[in-house]
């Protein structure tokens, strides 16, 4: 079976596809983990705030049982 210059075409017009297909899933990949990071960051502050708050309300009710 003869390969054609046109199935050769067709061949590597799918492989190309395909590579592009991989680098542009690759980058929404990258952008999401970016996300998810921010995320994680705005997270750690929220619960260091929380955590500073409970330290606070702690220190005054031991005050309170004190008196």
């Amino acid at each position: 079976m003869a390969v054609t210059e046109q199935m050769l075409l067709v061949i590597l017009a799918v492989i190309v596809g395909t590579l592009a297909a991989i680098v542009y899933s690759l980058r929404i990949l990258v952008l999401m983990e970016r996300r998810v990071a921010k995320i994680e960051l705005h997270l750690e502050r929220m619960v260091g705030k929380v955590l500073k708050e409970e330290m606070k309300i702690e220190k005054g009710m031991k005050k309170k049982k004190r008196k």
